[in-house]
């Protein structure tokens, strides 16, 4: 077949990649001029699927409320919600309860694992390097956070996730470099779990896509999506190379897969879709280490968690990246000094004067979180239109497999994984049931 993929994120270069390995004629759109230019661009780096969990939690609501107006606040406020984030909070309050966070976490953990193992899988049979490095390291900085991470722990039991739990002794000996005047209680350490460079994995993987017969259309603009047997994109160059605007221009394909993240919905707006997706804005600083001995005491080995402040902390090459935050409101433009004072906090606390921070590089990414933290694959329910959207600050640990899933789907095949609840018919059956509730006569 003849697939159009729009985007070019980690989720759109994988699920390219994966749809020109099933024989797939393909081609993928990107208004950016490289791969991996906006949410992919700096995330932390981060694969740890026995810690990928939703961010509607039981008990969380409230965390947000008490920290809402901290000087290091993990969530903050960028101005009243308008009504849109108004409902998706709404919704995501819902998805706070016990019993959903338990389903929503399975499902996430399902495919985090599969993604993984997908990850490793491509490293080893196309011989990836994009400064990978092994083990995460959640740390503990009272005796609160200590019993807080309980619960955690017993769903990383529950689904046999390979950890440690250690005391502040065993959590300088996983990361020597670690600040000793810093209170820390204790730590949580998943072996099998670490941090990898996501930008430079979807370069190579653009590189090995290529060679495969994808093509690439960078500077190219989506303007709408028509459904049908032979979907239709309309599109138009966005920086034409002569300065004079082209036409906007139409293709027909067998089938087009969206993996546009928040480009997703002015495409399926027209047809009556409207998902509940909205930005949730993170913030990092990658700064080069001051010692470039990879062996230095005084910087991060691999992937660290302060699990007080929820910003991680990542060894990538001879870099450091501290990432964290969830900015709701705003934009993607205004960069605002408070996110960024709390990472270069939380990376003083534990490694002072590793980096040069005078150097660091500022970045701020719009992560599409759905309101119970699944993302959405497969069938979109209109004719030839497919999603991998919404990984929400994911990304980077579900790309693989959700592109693997979502391959799989499209050709008719059996998955690999169970894929209930995580297409957009939990939506439907959702509003159904709502539905059916409010027809119902009062008591």
């Amino acid at each position: 077949m003849r697939v159009a993929v729009i985007g070019a994120g980690i989720v759109g270069v994988t699920t390219a990649y994966e749809l020109a390995r099933d024989g797939h004629e393909v081609a993928v759109f990107e208004r950016r001029t490289s791969v991996a230019s906006e949410g992919s661009f700096a995330n932390a780096g981060v694969v740890a699927p026995g810690y990928v969990a939703p961010w509607a939690a039981p008990g969380m609501p409230a965390k947000v409320l008490r920290h809402l107006f901290g000087r290091h606040a993990a969530v903050r406020f960028a101005g009243w919600p308008d009504a849109a984030l108004a409902r998706w909070l709404w919704r995501w309050w819902r998805e706070c309860a016990p019993a959903r966070y338990a389903v929503n976490r399975a499902r996430l953990h399902r495919l985090a694992a599969y993604s993984r193992e997908r990850l490793d899988a491509l490293t080893d049979e196309l011989g990836l390097d994009y400064e990978r490095a092994r083990g995460y390291l959640v740390l503990l900085r009272t005796p609160r956070d200590v019993e807080r991470a309980q619960p955690g722990l017993a769903l990383l039991r529950e689904v046999g996730a390979r950890h440690e739990c250690l005391d502040a002794a065993g959590c300088r000996r996983i990361e020597p470099g670690l600040n000793g005047d810093t209170p820390l209680a204790g730590g949580i350490h998943l072996p099998d779990d670490g941090v990898g460079n996501c930008r430079q994995f979807a370069h190579a993987v653009k590189q090995v896509a290529q060679r495969r017969g994808v093509q690439w259309h960078f500077g190219c603009e989506v303007l709408a999506v028509t459904p049908g047997a032979r979907p239709q994109l309309t599109l138009r160059r966005v920086a034409p190379q002569d300065g004079v605007a082209a036409p906007p221009h139409a293709l027909d394909f067998d089938a087009v897969v969206l993996c546009s993240a928040l480009g997703t919905l002015p495409l399926l707006r027209p047809h009556g879709a409207r998902l509940p997706m909205a930005p949730v804005y993170g913030y990092s600083i990658t700064a080069p280490l001051r010692d470039l001995d990879a062996q230095a005491l005084g910087a991060p080995r691999a992937a660290l968690m302060d699990e007080t402040f929820k910003v991680a902390i990542s060894r990538l090459g001879q870099r450091v990246r501290v990432a964290g935050g969830a900015e709701l409101g705003g934009s993607l433009e205004r960069l605002r000094p408070q996110p960024f004072a709390t990472l270069h906090k939380v990376l003083d606390d534990w490694f002072p004067g590793a980096a040069q921070t005078a150097q660091a590089q500022r970045w701020k990414g719009a992560r599409p979180m759905m309101p119970d933290g699944a993302p959405l694959l497969g069938a979109s329910g209109l004719p030839g239109v497919w999603l991998n959207a919404g990984h929400g600050s994911s990304g980077w640990a579900l790309a693989c497999g959700s592109a693997r899933v979502v391959a799989d789907l499209i050709a008719g095949r059996e998955c690999a994984i169970d894929t209930d609840g995580l297409g957009l018919t939990r939506y439907r059956a959702a509003a159904r049931a709502a539905v059916a509730a409010a027809a119902q006569p009062a008591a």
